[in-house]
């Protein structure tokens, strides 16, 4: 598959070319795994963006997907909104991610 223009953080240069495809293929490339679970925090994330207009905090996140904060980080073992937006096409994330 081939994968859209990434910048120089990877993330994509044009957001409306992502696919769920497009995600995994990113991820797959970035030697980056990407669980069942994971996936369904990419997709509420999406979710969360398109009635928002932007990224959530970690904060705000956890309490939309209904999960412990703390489990969130212990799942993507770093900080789960750049992965998240990474691997899910949205914008890099500011402030406390």
């Amino acid at each position: 598959m081939e994968i859209p223009e990434r910048d120089g953080d990877g993330y994509l240069v044009d957001m409306s070319k992502w696919t769920p495809a497009i995600g995994r293929a990113m991820a797959d490339v970035d030697s980056f795994e990407l669980n069942e679970k994971k996936l369904e925090h990419i997709n509420k994330a999406r979710e969360y963006y398109e009635e928002f207009g932007t990224v959530p905090p970690i904060r705000k996140f956890a309490k939309y997907v209904g999960e412990d904060q703390k489990e969130i980080f212990e799942l993507w073992l770093t900080g789960p909104m750049k992965p998240i937006t990474k691997y899910g096409g949205m914008p890099k994330p500011t402030g406390c991610v």
